[in-house]
This record gives structure tokens, C-alpha cells and sequence, in this order.
């Protein structure tokens, strides 16, 4: 083939090509299209040809022009030289989006003279949507091996909140989990966060019950050097860390007070000032809470504002307590066990059917976290084969319709016992402990003074 017929069928030779093929002037004008861009982005040629190579608003493009150059793009710089790929997203004549993968070479004469560029885009919408899908099965995956994003449950209640957690993690309005003590709204939490668009962004837990009123704005919010005695430095508070995250408020309804008006403007203004500063600091923050407490009925008492609690409760989460939802004990006992058979290394078999009976007619005042702080107990107690009755805690021997009795010889109060049985487990470490009962330091060390538990007593 001669030049000279190389160059009267180019065209429909750039036309066989699968990829979209435009050439563009230095000056970002098209100068020519073949036909396979055509049926990417649904233009027509002479839609495009002769216009600026803006019409594709592609999110990749950098541009300048200024009176000492006459080149449209920094692709054409002189010292350019190399070829560029990205991946972006160009506008489509309907307006749509699709993604591609393109790249972009600069073409000179024998002199060096810029003469345009020619890129090439390739079409990536269908490894978009299998991408989506891949996603979609390793969330069913996930769903079926543990439950769904660690939580267990397949009655009705627990669909329901999946479903709720789904379409909560879509959206980036402020979410409030309500639910009984020991019902896992730290896991909803975390769910929604790890199906967020800001998944990648830390997750910050702040305790809303373990901060003093008096620490509690330096620690959300970060304090600057002076502003009070001890604040030797600059501080970020919890929210500034959260930046690009989530941060999710754990016991909301014992936020003070003074503490509420302050976190009602960071919502209004997506932004916070540190204590002892007057400049606000933007963070861009996903807000979770959750609390046990009825704030409706703190906010009839004067103890929680109106306001805020209208603000935050825009996603309302509500998690059934155990005892609504007793047909997922069996799965959630498994699931329990099958996490501690890895950790303690026992060849323990099962629960026997007298267990699973009990547990089946008992109230579960501390929920799933009780059922879990059962179980470990017993694990501790079992050395073999199945866990029976011999091998559970206190509360859960002699069972009569929901409720414990008392057994002759035995301590009456579960959660003194269950206290002292964590700091046995964990030597007298009460982080280990508080990690052992599903609480908080400071709850340990509340329970101790409740209780008078002496560390010396209860390890000796």
C-alpha cells in the first residue's frame, strides 16, 4: 500500500478500530472522530468535529491558556513528550457519564512542531458494572458466612435492619441507632460506615458516658494552647480526626447539655472550633449515634434539646432486643462459639439441647452481649465435648419462664458475679475485663465501687 493510499483509506481504517479515536488541534479543536467514539458517546460527527474537545467535559483534563502560549492543553508543552493514561469519565451527548480508560500522545513533525494529539478511549462501563457486581457477591458472601457485616440474624426484625443499614450507608444524612443495652448498635455503626462512600475515611468512636463534662468539648472538639490550665499545645479534638469519615457518638443521651448546642452548629455548619478559639475548622464528617436511652422522653424532660434531637434523628435505626427475636439465638450462639472454639483452642462440640432449651426461655436482659459473656463463661468453666448446664453462669440455672432464680449456695446478683469472673479471666486487667463483659473501662471501674470488688480479693 502506497502513502498515497494509506491516506485515502485512514478513514476507514480508524473506523475497523473497537476503541473511540479522536484527533484534536493544538488549539483543542476536534479535527476528526472515528466511528466507534461516535457509538461510545452517541454524538454524530458533525456534532464534534470543528468544536472544542471540552464538549466531553472530561473529569481528567487539565487545560490553560494564557497570552505567552497559544496551546489549549498542557499535553502539547514542549517538554511533553510522553504518553498519558487515565482513567476518567467523559459526558455523553444524552448527558449521561461513561467511564473509559484513555490515552493521549502529542504528535510532531520531523522539526518538533506540535501538530495535535491523537488519544485513544476505551470503553469501561461494562468492567464498571461487573466491578459493582463482584462487590455485590462478596457482600452476599460475607452476608452468608457471618451474618451480614458481622451482625447474625435472620428473622424478620434483623432483615429489617439490614435493609435499613444498606440504604443508611447510600445516604450521607446523620444517623441515630436506638436499642436496648448489649443489642450491637456498635456493629450497625461500623456496617454503615464500611458500606459508605467514605469506607476509606477513618471511623472515630467517642463514648459519650465515659467523658467528664469537663473534658468532654477539648476531646470532640480539640483545644488550643492556653485555653485552659494543662493545655500546654494545640490539640485536634475527635472530630477533626474524623475528617473524611465517620464519627459515630456512642451513648448520645448523656451528652451534656452545653455539649449539644455546640454539636447542633457542627451539623448546621460542617464546621467545629476548638475550645479557647474563634476560627471554625471545616471537617467533612459522616454522624452516627446511637444510645439505649429514650431521648423523646429526655427531651419532654428538659434533658436532651429539641432541636438536635430532630437533627440527628434523621436516619432512625431501632435494634429488637434478644428476646424479640429468639429464633436467632441458635445461629448467634454458633456463630459465638465457633470465634471462641478458634481463640481458646478447646474441643468443645456444642451446647447440649437442655442448653439451647434454656437459652431459648430466658429474658436476656443484657442481650447478645449476655449471650456472649455467657458462652465465654462456660468455655472457661468446659474442658470437652458439649457445654451443659453445669457449665453456665448463675443467671442462666434454674431458669422459669424468662426469669433467674436464685440457687442455694450462689451469689444472687449476675453482674457482681459476672464482674468478678471477668477480672479473674483477665487477672485483675480491667481493660481485659471491660473487653470480656462487652463495656467500657470506666464501667468496670464503676461496677467495682458499686460492688466494693477488690482486685486483691478477687485474684487471690
Amino acid at each position: 500500500m502506497t502513502d498515497d493510499q494509506l491516506t485515502k483509506y485512514w478513514p476507514l481504517i480508524v473506523d475497523t478500530m473497537s476503541e473511540g479515536l479522536v484527533l484534536i488541534r493544538p488549539d483543542g479543536v476536534i479535527r476528526m472522530v472515528n466511528q466507534a467514539l461516535l457509538n461510545m458517546t452517541g454524538y454524530e460527527k458533525e456534532d464534534l468535529v470543528g468544536r472544542s474537545c471540552q464538549v466531553f467535559n472530561c473529569d481528567a483534563c487539565t487545560r490553560v491558556r494564557t497570552p505567552a502560549s497559544r496551546n489549549w492543553c498542557l499535553l502539547f508543552d514542549r517538554a511533553h513528550n510522553k504518553m498519558e493514561s487515565t482513567r476518567c469519565d467523559i459526558q455523553c451527548k444524552d448527558g449521561s457519564w461513561l467511564p473509559i480508560w484513555k490515552k493521549a500522545a502529542v504528535l510532531r513533525d520531523e522539526n518538533g512542531i506540535v501538530l495535535g494529539s491523537v488519544e485513544t478511549l476505551t470503553d469501561l462501563s461494562q468492567l464498571t458494572a461487573q466491578e459493582r457486581k463482584i462487590r455485590e457477591l462478596s457482600r452476599q458472601i460475607n452476608r452468608n458466612k457471618k451474618g451480614f457485616q458481622g451482625m447474625v440474624g435472620e428473622s424478620a426484625a434483623m432483615r429489617r435492619v439490614f435493609n435499613l443499614v444498606e440504604k443508611a450507608a447510600a445516604s450521607s444524612a446523620p444517623v441515630l441507632i436506638q436499642g436496648e443495652s448489649g443489642t450491637g448498635k456498635d456493629l450497625v455503626a461500623h456496617s454503615i460506615h464500611a458500606l459508605s462512600d467514605n469506607q476509606k475515611g477513618p471511623f472515630v468512636q467517642v463514648n459519650c458516658a465515659a467523658l467528664s463534662e469537663s473534658l468532654f468539648e477539648s476531646e470532640i472538639f480539640g483545644h488550643v494552647k492556653g485555653a485552659f490550665t494543662g493545655a500546654y499545645r494545640h490539640r485536634p479534638g475527635r472530630f477533626e480526626a474524623a475528617h473524611g469519615g465517620s464519627i459515630f457518638l456512642d451513648e448520645l443521651g448523656d451528652m451534656p447539655l452545653t455539649t449539644q448546642v455546640k454539636l447542633l452548629r457542627v451539623l448546621e455548619t460542617k464546621t467545629v472550633e476548638r475550645v479557647g478559639d474563634h476560627h471554625g475548622i471545616l471537617v467533612d464528617v459522616r454522624i452516627i449515634a446511637a444510645t439505649n436511652r429514650d431521648l423523646a422522653a429526655l427531651v419532654a424532660e428538659n434533658r436532651f434539646r429539641e432541636d438536635l434531637f430532630f437533627r440527628i434523628n434523621v436516619i432512625p435505626i431501632h435494634l429488637p432486643p434478644l428476646r424479640d427475636r429468639l429464633e436467632d439465638i441458635p445461629l448467634l450462639a454458633g456463630a459465638i462459639m465457633e470465634d471462641l472454639a478458634g481463640s481458646t483452642q478447646k474441643n468443645i462440640t456444642g451446647i447440649s439441647p437442655e442448653v439451647l432449651r434454656c437459652f431459648m426461655s430466658y429474658s436476656w436482659p443484657g442481650n447478645v452481649r449476655e449471650l456472649k459473656s455467657a458462652l465465654e463463661f462456660a468455655f472457661v468453666v468446659a474442658e470437652s465435648g458439649q457445654i451443659t448446664m453445669e457449665h453456665l453462669p448463675n443467671q442462666l440455672v434454674n431458669i422459669k419462664d424468662g426469669l433467674p432464680r436464685k440457687r442455694a449456695g450462689l451469689k444472687p446478683n449476675p453482674e457482681k458475679e459476672a464482674l468478678i469472673e471477668a477480672l479473674r479471666q483477665a487477672q485483675g486487667n480491667k481493660s481485659q475485663a471491660a473487653r470480656i463483659l462487652g463495656v467500657s473501662r470506666a464501667t468496670v471501674f464503676n461496677r467495682m465501687r458499686k460492688y466494693d470488688v477488690s482486685l486483691e480479693k478477687v485474684i487471690n
